[in-house]
């Protein structure tokens, strides 16, 4: 069994034992928010980072014990776990799981959820389709999230209209650029590109831009910084 598939197989098991969805709270939200606000955001010709708030990864373990997500949004906006979801304010906000079922998506949209990652080495085309159509339906954004030309395929097929492109590989955990930079080329013209995993410094920002990506997914190098609202800026300005 591969570490993705341990990580899949307790999620069912976490599944099993929460309760029905609230489908009505889900539409609440989804009415008082702004629709499709991160693609929204993603359009901006600009570098647009998405900022992770995470207490620990499979592949680096423990990051920020019991982190204060408030004050790390503030500084994320300056320059998890679904309750965080409800405490960031102002700024769209994707949530990532390993979602294997539609409960999940309706979940995460009645906490707050502007947009939710789906994992294309889960999913087959169908279910891809079938959970965008789901999220469509509450005005959320589906990021899409691939590893080689077999997912792309996956996610292409199931209607992404914004794909990640994952650097680091799930089940061993080694990161290669060079992923983004050969799928990048094969996505369709119109598509939102999201490079995701082992971004550290303005120059990897700057060898994701010229390969065609939109939008760069930060989580480790960011959160174990002291100053984080300085390392955004960073990464966005070179400064």
């Amino acid at each position: 069994m591969t570490i993705l598939d341990d990580i899949v197989s307790r999620t069912r098991a976490r599944l099993g034992g929460e309760p029905s969805p609230d489908r009505a709270a889900a539409e609440l939200v989804a009415r008082n928010r702004p629709p499709f606000a991160l693609s929204k955001a993603l359009r901006n010709d600009r570098i647009n980072i998405i900022a992770e708030i995470k207490s620990a990864s499979p592949s680096a373990g423990s990051i920020v014990e019991n982190p204060d997500v408030e004050a790390i949004a503030a500084d994320y906006k300056t320059r998890g776990s679904r309750d965080w979801i409800s405490r960031v304010t102002e700024l769209p906000v994707l949530m990532k799981d390993f979602v294997v079922d539609e409960s999940q998506l309706i979940r995460g949209v009645a906490a707050g959820a502007s947009a939710i990652l789906l994992l294309a080495s889960l999913l087959d085309g169908a279910q891809i389709r079938d959970f965008i159509a789901c999220l469509d339906s509450f005005s959320c954004d589906a990021l899409v999230e691939v590893h080689d030309e077999a997912e792309l395929e996956r996610a292409i097929k199931g209607g992404a209209r914004i794909i990640g492109v994952n650097n680091r590989n799930l089940r061993d955990f080694s990161v290669d650029f060079g992923a983004s930079e050969r799928l990048s080329k094969q996505i369709p013209d119109g598509v939102l590109r999201v490079a995701e995993s082992g971004i550290k410094t303005r120059h990897d920002i700057d060898r994701l831009r010229a390969a065609g990506f939109d939008a760069f997914l930060v989580g480790e190098s960011l959160l174990r910084q002291k100053d984080r609202a300085a390392a955004v800026r960073q990464l966005v300005a070179g400064t």
